[in-house]
């Protein structure tokens, strides 16, 4: 166990300078990934350990795990949800406790009724290859009450990363030089050794694993020899499918400090002129405010928006006028807009998404469904 004495406010001057680093700059698979964010944030390795672990386990740091790019092993979709108000909290709880195939979970809401603001619960979804998001989320709906949904599969991803430390004090309208990265969405074949690879570097990491030695226990565990199992690693990193080694910030709930990272989470959408998408999504996502940028078509209704986005702030006003910025942007870079909202999010949970067959035939088989009857 750390000692008390051990600061793990994200405001200490070392945590920060590890924490700039460690929420979205290791990028790709590191066979030593924390001697990664020592080098990085310039802090010797033992006091990294040390920090990394006092903040876990005082949850300012809700997790730390190898990410996987989800949307390269198992088709996935943002996923608007329709549910009656008096059955809203009980879906709510269903898809963050009882589907592993539903990643993040909030119930969001708009400060004035727009196309769309029926829909208050959104999650995230993976359904692994060969079985049918539709399904799924037709049983969903059986479960939980809710009367419609709205798939919302990204076509392309414009992101940039979370890093809620390093945007804290960020002025609306700060973006990168250059247009923002653009990811494919294409599914990527793999083998069962690949898989059992995967699913052992993703697990996530307990206070006690922290060091150099991270994947040297996680191979043993699958009978697999260390260079083998960083070697499939690598090269599954090399076909695009391995994310970013990562310390997730508890950054909505109030730390033991009694702090909040941020108190507002807002999903923006905007509608511009068909063809124009790329245009946008490049534009959008070299803001830095943005956590994430997709082009994703919401079909009349979210009245055919088609660029959305997540930013975060400890202020409403603040994240409104990076929103305006953002806007004005587009406007000076050629891109119309012909609708734009803002969705707030407000109660939320957050887990990474199972996306392995095995794993889906698991569940199938405790929630009593023929794995057969949900094929795609």
């Amino acid at each position: 166990m750390t000692s008390p004495t051990v600061p793990i406010e994200v405001d200490d001057p070392i945590n920060a300078s590890i924490l700039g680093v460690s929420e979205d700059k290791v990028q790709g698979f590191h066979r030593d990934p924390v001697q990664a964010i020592a080098d990085r944030a310039g802090v010797d390795l033992a006091t990294v350990i040390e920090r990394i672990r006092a903040m876990l386990e005082g949850g300012t740091i809700r997790r730390v795990r190898q990410t996987l790019m989800a949307t390269n092993l198992a088709p996935g979709a943002l996923v608007a949800w329709r549910v009656p108000a008096d059955k809203l909290n009980d879906a709510f709880d269903f898809m963050f406790e009882r589907d592993p195939f539903s990643g993040h979970v909030v119930i969001r809401s708009t400060d004035a009724e727009t196309p769309g603001s029926a829909y208050r619960l959104w999650t995230t979804l993976k359904t692994p290859v060969g079985y049918a998001m539709t399904k799924h989320c037709d049983y969903l709906c059986q479960q939980t009450g809710a009367v419609e949904y709205v798939l919302l599969p990204a076509k392309k991803l414009f992101a940039l990363g979370v890093g809620h430390v390093r945007r804290r004090g960020l002025e609306p309208g700060a973006r990168t030089a250059e247009p923002a990265r653009v990811l494919d969405v294409a599914v990527v074949d793999l083998t069962d050794h690949e898989w059992r690879v995967l699913m052992a570097l993703k697990r996530d990491v307990a206070p006690e694993e922290l060091g150099p030695d991270l994947w040297r226990h996680r191979a043993a565990e699958i009978n697999v020899g260390l260079d083998d199992f960083c070697a499939t690693a690598e090269n599954l990193n090399k076909r695009h499918v391995i994310g970013r080694f990562s310390t997730f910030l508890e950054h909505v709930k109030r730390h033991k400090d009694g702090t909040v990272l941020t108190r507002y989470n807002a999903l923006f959408h905007w509608a511009v002129p068909d063809g124009r998408q790329m245009d946008a999504g490049l534009e959008v996502g070299r803001h830095m405010i943005m956590t994430h940028a997709y082009w994703r078509e919401g079909g009349p209704a979210f009245n055919h928006v088609n660029i959305m986005g997540v930013a975060h702030g400890s202020d409403k006003q603040l994240v409104l006028d990076h929103k305006a910025a953002i806007d004005r942007h587009l406007e000076e870079a050629g891109v119309p807009i012909n609708y734009t909202s803002v969705f707030w999010g407000g109660r939320s949970e957050i887990k990474p998404s199972e996306i392995s067959p095995l794993a889906y035939r698991d569940w199938c088989d405790r929630e009593g469904i023929d794995p057969d009857s949900m094929r795609a």
